[in-house]
């Protein structure tokens, strides 16, 4: 009897009022979307020209070869390492009428455990 009594008040506690989120006020402040809480919140996108994707990536892009508007383009990502090695990886972005058509990552080899 005495174990029911406890498992009952157990059940009874468990049930309390549901506290959903408000909606915020009309008008007031509206939680920023997803995608502006990333690190990296202006991604690349297609279209986007040379100095808008370098201000997405945050690092300078070099030249690697091409026409004017029709370049090829190279940029290095810092994406962190440890304290002794940082890691660059290598991104090529493909500009076609002055407009970024395409990129690619490189990973190349890792000389170290060669």
């Amino acid at each position: 009897m005495k174990a029911a009594a406890v498992a009952l008040a157990l059940i009874a506690s468990s049930f309390t009022q549901a506290a959903a989120q408000h909606l915020p006020p009309i008008g007031g402040p509206y939680p920023p979307p997803f995608t502006e809480t990333l690190s990296n919140n202006i991604p690349l996108a297609f279209g986007m020209e040379a100095d808008e994707a370098a201000r997405a990536l945050g690092v300078p892009l070099n030249y690697i070869r091409g026409r004017p508007g029709d370049e090829i383009f190279l940029a290095f990502r810092n994406v962190g390492g440890s304290g002794l090695f940082y890691k660059k990886d290598r991104l090529y972005l493909q500009f076609r009428k002055g407009r970024l058509a395409g990129w690619k990552g490189d990973w190349g080899h890792n000389w170290m455990w060669q």
